[in-house]
């Protein structure tokens, strides 16, 4: 984990005296940047860590990829003002680079910062399909109490978005976070590719809102299930719908809302793959 920077503050407290001096944590923010055969294709704003992760993640959220096994290096570059991570896709997956220019600087976690049409931003997610996952209400408050507990940064600084996969019977498979929340769920989409974890073998459980990138990076991973403590936009809300995906969010404890396909939601039984 890349540590967080002590910064000194004038902390205000009137019940303990007024002002006082104290320290802060706060994360890392650097510019990222992804080169494809030597050229840059984007900059985000993330944190510095998992980087491997993010660059499949990213790639495969772009279209550039269709699996982890098309890229077939990845070297990460440290320097002064940032990072480059230097990407060398198979030959057959430069065709689709060409097709997708995406030059941009984009601010913390934009997931569409210079996409070049609104057909591109609003392009059809493909449908998870009927997926056999099912999950209790139990299953609900418990993948985001779990993801809570795989968030170190956020603990030390209050400052970072998480995405995790939740395994029904397993636990929170894996996390990651950034400070950009469209970055964490990129990183994760990289993380479970790179493992070969099958995405619809679990849901997907956001610390954020639910745009429609985070849909859509959702598709992609193929989680037949999105779950998210804050709400979505209407936006999401149809495209969960058009592409089969349970929208659950705002969830409290064990209280949460079901925005689409509701019926992969059980109450009083066990979750189960079928």
């Amino acid at each position: 984990m890349v540590r967080p920077t002590r910064h000194p503050v004038s902390r205000i407290a009137q019940r303990k005296g007024g002002l006082s001096s104290a320290d802060r944590l706060v994360p890392e923010e650097t510019p990222v940047a992804f080169s494809y055969g030597g050229t840059t294709q984007a900059v985000m704003m993330a944190t510095p860590a998992d980087i491997e992760d993010f660059a499949v993640g990213f790639s495969l959220s772009e279209g550039i990829i269709a699996k982890a096994s098309d890229i077939e290096a990845i070297a990460v570059e440290d320097h002064d003002q940032g990072v480059d991570i230097q990407i060398t896709l198979a030959e057959t997956e430069r065709d689709a680079l060409t097709a997708r220019r995406r030059y941009m600087a984009g601010p913390v976690g934009c997931g569409l910062c210079g996409v070049e049409s609104i057909e591109q931003a609003l392009k059809p997610v493909a449908s998870v399909g009927p997926a056999g996952l099912h999950l209790t209400a139990g299953d609900i408050a418990q993948s985001v109490r779990l993801l809570s507990a795989r968030q170190p940064l956020h603990a030390e600084t209050g400052a970072v978005h998480a995405a995790g996969f939740y395994v029904p019977g397993k636990g929170v498979a894996a996390a990651r976070e950034d400070v950009g929340r469209h970055n964490a769920l990129d990183k994760l989409a990289g993380a479970l590719a790179r493992a070969g974890v099958d995405g619809r073998s679990g849901a997907v459980v956001l610390t954020s809102r639910v745009s429609i990138e985070m849909v859509q990076k959702t598709a992609i991973i193929g989680a037949p299930v999105l779950i998210a403590v804050s709400a979505p936009t209407a936006l999401a809300i149809r495209t969960a719908e058009a592409a089969g995906i349970t929208l659950v969010a705002l969830v409290r404890g064990d209280e949460f809302d079901i925005f689409t396909h509701a019926d992969r939601i059980k109450t009083g039984a066990d979750a189960h793959v079928a």
